[in-house]
Order: C-alpha cells, then structure tokens, then sequence
C-alpha cells in the first residue's frame, strides 16, 4: 500500500499542475489531498454542480476545499438538457461523464490546470461503467487506478492522512437511482435526493433509493434493516409527503450498481 502510494505522487508529480474533477467522496477527496501535498497551489480541485448531486455533497466539497486552502473552481453543466441523458440509455453514463468532464477540463485549461484527473480506482474496473470511454476520449487521468489502489487502502491511507471522507459511504450521482429507459427529470433527482437526505438523517450512512414508477426501493446493508423496519410507519408517512406511493425494503441489500443487474444477468429490478 505505501509502495502505491509513492507510485501515485511519481505520477502526480509528473503532470506538473493538476486539477482534480472533485465530488467530495473517498478517491477524489483522496486524490486530491495527495495532489495538495505534492503540487502545493499547482493543484486545484474542479466540481460540477448539477441536478444529479445531493445538495450535502457539494456543501462537504466546499468545506473540505476551504478548510485546505484548495482553490475551488465551479462549473454548471445542464445535463436535463441533454436528450440522451434525459432518455436514460443503459450509456447514460457516457453522455453524462461526456458532458461532466468535457466542462471540467474547460475550466481547468482556462484556470492554466493543463492536465484533469479524476478518482476512479483499481476496483472500478470490475462493473459496468461506460463512462470510463468517455475519460480515455477526453484525455483524463486516473492515477488512483494507475497506481493500482483499492477503495479499502484509499480508506485506509485517508485514515491516516486524518481526512473527514475515509469511512465516508460510497455514493454515486442520483441519475443511478433510476431504471434504464425511465425518463430522468429535474423533479425526479429531487425527489429521491429528498428521501436519501431523509434516511441519512435518522442515521443510515450507506444506502440508495431507487425509483420504479411510483415505488421507492429502498437499498441498506444487512445492519440498518431492523431500524428500518423499526420505523417503517414514520419512514413510509415520509415518502409519501415526498411523493412515492409504494415504499419497500430490499431484502438483497445495498449494491453498487444494482440498476446494472438488467445488463449482466436478465433480473428485471
């Protein structure tokens, strides 16, 4: 792990300047902090706020870059005006990434950042992810993944840097909440950022709420199920006021990913 470590600040000193496509999650807060060390103010982080991030992610994002005197630069993209993301393809995630980090490294050529890297790790191969075409198209850099590291020694490694995000849970932007083919709207992405920001709320660190029609599916390890149930009556008088008028519990669990399922193995979920 610390051998990967140094692998990563040889190549992030090899870029010169480096500006990060920061989400405020685990690698790119990782990444980014290491980017800090080795770069000094050569190092900058780029955020993209947008419909499909929680409203608590960008507000960390800010924080964790002011308590470190990280330049922050801000970018605006409207996905929900792009039709092949509205329509939610099973490569939605290439239009967005497209988009997303086309902007990005906009900003960070016009900031004089002449290299863009994000956070992807050595475990981000294993899934469906189409938008890592969309990174190789755009000449950005994932170092984390270059340098081999894992989610558990980014987690690790972070502890002991002392970052707020090393036991964060894993997230993923709100468009994922959604089936494939099912039509993305603005009031969609509010409405599951509402129950999400909810659960989170009464305690519930790693989840998702996904959306089928008008039902809430509602993902959580093995451990937050009892509290769940527990409080069912209140959770779902919740999500109805939000909007839902079905609300369950997925006994599966929480998975990464789980909207892929259709994609690798036919379940319809």
């Amino acid at each position: 792990m610390k051998n990967k470590l140094e692998s990563l600040k040889g190549i992030i000193e090899s870029y010169g300047s480096l500006a990060v496509a920061f989400s405020g999650g685990v690698d790119s807060s990782f990444l980014l902090a290491v980017a800090r060390e080795v770069l000094g103010d050569n190092a900058a982080a780029v955020i993209a706020k947008t419909a499909v991030c929680p409203e608590r992610e960008a507000f960390s994002a800010d924080m964790f870059c002011k308590s470190r005197g990280i330049t922050l630069i801000e970018v605006y993209p409207d996905l929900l005006d792009t039709e092949a993301f509205k329509t939610n393809p099973p490569d939605r995630c290439w239009h967005c990434k497209k988009m997303l980090m086309g902007a990005i490294k906009k900003a960070a050529l016009e900031n004089g950042f002449g290299t863009v890297a994000e956070g992807s790790n050595a475990d981000d191969v294993n899934d469906y992810r189409p938008g890592m075409r969309a990174l190789s198209e755009l000449g950005i850099k994932s170092p984390l993944r270059e340098a081999g590291l894992t989610k558990a020694e980014i987690r690790a490694l972070s502890r002991e840097m002392g970052l707020p995000t090393w036991d964060k849970p894993s997230l993923a932007c709100l468009a994922t909440r959604f089936p494939y083919g099912d039509a993305i709207t603005e009031g969609g992405l509010r409405t599951v950022d509402a129950a999400e920001e909810y659960l989170h709320d009464l305690g519930i660190k790693q989840l998702r709420v996904r959306v089928h029609g008008s039902a809430a599916r509602i993902e959580t390890e093995p451990k937050d199920m009892r509290m769940i149930l527990e409080n069912r009556e209140i959770i779902a008088e919740k999500f109805h006021r939000i909007g839902f008028n079905f609300v369950s519990l997925d006994l599966d669990g929480f998975a990464s990913g789980s909207m892929n399922r259709v994609l690798t193995d036919g379940r319809q979920k």
